[in-house]
């Protein structure tokens, strides 16, 4: 399971215990134009990681 937000007491990150709750939004009509989203839970230097969409 991939997360957007992990809290930083108990090792939560490295445990992969965490939240979604970081979201991209798109206009109305928009949203048929996202391919795909992701959740870059690699990228380390917070305790947010990116998200974003890929569109046509």
């Amino acid at each position: 399971m991939k997360y957007s937000w992990w809290s930083q007491r108990f090792g939560a990150r490295a445990k992969n215990v965490g939240w979604r709750i970081d979201y991209v939004l798109v206009t109305k009509g928009f949203e048929k134009k996202v391919k795909d989203a992701f959740i870059l839970n690699d990228v380390m230097g917070s305790d947010h990681c990116p998200v974003g969409i890929v569109w046509e």
